[in-house]
């Protein structure tokens, strides 16, 4: 990893207070915010800064709040569906219980038989809802090579899927 620009660190010190407020009113969460300020500096660390692109600085934060509520948000429904669908049952049946853990043990090990920043990929971009840009940006590569590492990783599931038999 390169060293940043000192435009970038002296901006960021700078400017590192109206960031954390910038932050702090997206997310209502002072140590979330700390962290998104933090990732704020890693996002633009390799890229070209000047000592002008205070802005850039704070967009960039502002669009990593935005993402870290819209992912909240997305794991919020889904935890609420779950909720929902759990409601009407009473206790599982236990052979259903253990196919239901046999089923996540073959899907682990599946994701585990992947290289490890295709299994990164996949995580980022299906658990923490981030496009195919923001991984690109977050792991130093191209998009191409996060849509080819998506296809590898959508493939392996499809492959596991169609191992399985029909429930």
């Amino acid at each position: 990893m390169t060293l940043p620009s000192t435009d970038l660190l002296r901006v960021f010190l700078r400017e590192r207070p109206r960031l954390l407020r910038l932050i702090g009113r997206i997310v209502r969460n002072p140590v979330v915010a700390e962290d998104l300020a933090q990732d704020t500096l890693l996002r633009l660390w390799e890229q070209p800064f000047g000592a002008g692109d205070r802005s850039l600085l704070l967009r960039t934060g502002q669009n990593l709040a935005i993402d870290h509520l819209r992912a909240q948000t997305v794991r919020s429904a889904y935890a609420a569906s779950m909720v929902v669908e759990q409601v009407g049952r009473s206790e599982p049946e236990p052979d259903r219980v253990a196919a239901d853990r046999q089923a996540l043990a073959g899907f682990s090990e599946a994701l585990s038989a992947l290289p490890q920043r295709t299994r990164q990929i996949l995580l980022l971009n299906r658990l923490d809802g981030l496009t195919y840009a923001q991984i690109a940006v977050r792991l130093g590569t191209s998009v191409s090579t996060v849509e080819k590492e998506m296809i590898r990783a959508l493939r392996a599931c499809r492959a596991w899927r169609r191992s399985r038999p029909e429930d």
